[in-house]
């Protein structure tokens, strides 16, 4: 049987150093992503989960971040061993990243046209006299109107849903086989957001690609995601399809973020929440690093880290628990 797996992340271990601490933002990751699926990650801010997505394009030169471990292998190629030079062609052409703010990804100082024109011919091989076309077919299908204004405006004068889009047709303009998109929707109103994920639905089924979609929205991972790894603390805690999620949390951080969302029959003035915070470095503790948070904390929680393992005969389920330990 063909292998249907596009990118495969194993052991990615991504640490921030300098002189006083070694920040250890994501921490040994493991997932998947088949071709043709859309996987969630989700997580609290300070979970890992923007700082995984930087490490697959490999866009931390201008950090303190260094991949001390690990592997990426998109269609069997690791792309920790490429060269800067050869990540340059994998970016755009393999795999595009629409980014969280879009008023600060977009050039200010340049039309619409001019930024999707220079990304076009740095990544695609359309012909000069050919490319005005295409960004007009780009832009339509991102269901901008009126795009031949478009193309002559500036970032500032579009709002956000229109920026959001304009960032979605760049992404999509060297056809990728996978699209990173991180928090894509969170400055967006509902109206917005919700037709934002459907044209990504639709792109990615009209283009046949494959969507790494991060946040911390849970009802966005209902909405989007075929499979789901939620982050906790630079870890994934738990993986599994996003009906079994929803319907059957195994993680109590799982339970604490599905409980946190509002009920329609439940008081709005009383919503739930998980006690404390992701805690910092110099606060991680031994064991299970959820544990100062847990309502089913154990001894042994505090004294070692569980391992992430299947907990179901077909193996789609895992869990990083002591409840799932055999005794």
């Amino acid at each position: 049987m063909a292998n249907n797996n596009l990118l495969d992340v194993k052991g990615l271990k991504t640490y921030f150093i300098n002189r006083e601490e070694t920040i250890k933002a994501v921490d040994g990751v493991d997932f998947t992503i088949n071709k043709g699926e859309i996987l969630g990650i989700v997580g609290e801010s300070g979970s890992g989960k923007s700082v995984t997505s930087l490490s697959i394009m490999n866009l931390l030169h201008d950090s303190p971040g260094q991949i001390v471990e690990g592997s990426i292998n998109l269609e069997d190629k690791n792309l920790l061993d490429y060269t800067e030079k050869q990540m340059r062609k994998v970016r755009g052409n393999e795999i595009s990243m629409i980014f969280q703010d879009s008023m600060t990804s977009l050039n200010p100082v340049l039309k619409i046209g001019e930024q999707l024109r220079e990304t076009i011919l740095q990544h695609n091989k359309v012909e000069k006299n050919k490319i005005n076309e295409y960004i007009l077919d780009m832009l339509n299908l991102v269901g901008i109107p009126n795009p031949s204004k478009i193309m002559n405006d500036f970032s500032y004068q579009l709002s956000g849903g229109m920026r959001q889009r304009v960032m979605i047709a760049m992404a999509m303009s060297c056809e990728p086989k996978l699209l990173i998109a991180d928090e894509p929707t969170t400055a967006l109103d509902v109206t917005i957001q919700a037709q934002i994920l459907n044209l990504m639905k639709k792109i990615m089924k009209e283009q046949d690609m494959s969507i790494l979609f991060i946040t911390h929205d849970l009802g966005v991972v209902a909405e989007m995601c075929d499979n789901v790894a939620v982050m906790y603390a630079g870890r994934i805690v738990e993986k599994n399809n996003v009906y079994e999620l929803f319907s059957n949390p195994k993680h109590p951080y799982t339970e604490g973020l599905i409980d946190s969302m509002p009920k329609m029959k439940e008081d709005p003035e009383r919503l739930k929440s998980i006690k404390g915070n992701v805690p910092s470095q110099a606060e991680m503790p031994l064991g299970c690093k959820f544990a100062p948070r847990c309502p089913y904390v154990m001894d042994i929680c505090w004294e070692k880290e569980p391992t992430l393992k299947h907990i179901d005969e077909d193996n789609k389920s895992q869990v990083r628990c002591w409840l799932y330990e055999d005794k």
